[in-house]
């Protein structure tokens, strides 16, 4: 399996994760954005969107990583809360 296809995988997976922390979310999110978008080319959100820029700060917070990274990252990151979560990975 290439590692696209496993990211994959792993992105459907993650969907139906039952129970994560908004940070665990927010790095899952972060590293999907750099994964499959690069680097973040939108304007940061304004002071009122308070879940928009969270997002917003999650994906650039792994600007200049390269996307077989983000997706390995990804991958980890998403068996151990898979894992941690009782559900098969």
């Amino acid at each position: 399996m290439s590692l696209k296809e496993e990211f994959e995988k792993y992105a459907e997976k993650v969907k139906s994760l039952p129970d994560a922390t908004n940070e665990d979310l927010l790095i899952i999110y972060g590293l999907f954005k750099q994964a499959t978008c690069g680097d973040v080319n939108t304007s940061r959100p304004g002071i009122f969107d308070q879940k928009g820029r969270a997002k917003w700060d999650a994906w650039k917070g792994n600007e200049g990583k390269s996307q077989d990274d983000c997706m390995s990252d990804y991958i980890t990151k998403a068996k151990q809360l898979l894992e941690a979560a009782g559900c098969s990975t």
